[in-house]
């Protein structure tokens, strides 16, 4: 059995394409490419360029850096309508501001990459929260921030605790006697002795 070669990458004959839809299909591929390719050379060698292409069926496409009219009015060596000196000031502003485009562009690609990750970390964070209460969560994993909140939460808890507590007891017919011992635990022990 010999293997049939995919379609893919394969080498093709340069000769005009007969079949008039794989035509079409070629120009429109091969016109974006063209075009990616001047832009990038634009960008990297700060050329000037004008692209004109007429497609099989008679449309035209064009690309031009900065247009296609300044370039093709300088080829045609005849006046352009922008004062030359305005357009060489225009230029090398935008040679100038594209470096630091650059730079801002790959800063902001690192704070979103950063701020992905986060939400990726505050998403575990939350799915793993779901199975256990925060107060059983595990505090190795807090900074010091974080550990001064869980501090101030444990004592909100306690003084809602006491006053329930109280309430509670307040409307007891008899009085008990609450005695609070001091244990390792966040919330005081309370024993009820009643008299």
């Amino acid at each position: 059995m010999s293997k049939k070669p995919s379609l893919g990458r394969q080498k093709i004959k340069i000769a005009k394409i007969q079949i008039k839809n794989h035509l079409q299909v070629t120009f429109s591929k091969r016109r974006s490419g063209l075009f990616k390719k001047a832009s990038e050379l634009c960008t990297l060698c700060g050329v000037e360029i004008a692209i004109v292409v007429f497609s099989p069926a008679g449309k035209v496409f064009s690309f031009g850096h900065p247009e296609v009219e300044s370039v093709t009015d300088r080829f045609l060596a005849r006046k352009s309508n922008v004062n030359s000196s305005n357009l060489h000031l225009v230029e090398s502003h935008q040679i100038a501001s594209v470096p630091e485009l650059n730079l801002q562009l790959m800063y902001m690609v690192n704070e979103l990459e950063a701020e992905k990750k986060r939400s990726e970390a505050l998403d575990q964070m939350r799915k793993d929260g779901q199975s256990q209460f925060w107060w059983e969560a595990p505090i190795e994993d807090l900074s010091l921030h974080e550990l001064q909140q869980l501090k101030d939460s444990m004592e909100e808890l306690k003084k809602s605790v006491d006053i329930h507590v109280n309430n509670i007891i307040g409307g007891s017919d008899r009085a008990p006697i609450i005695l609070s011992s001091t244990g390792d635990s966040c919330v005081d022990n309370y024993i009820w002795l009643c008299p």
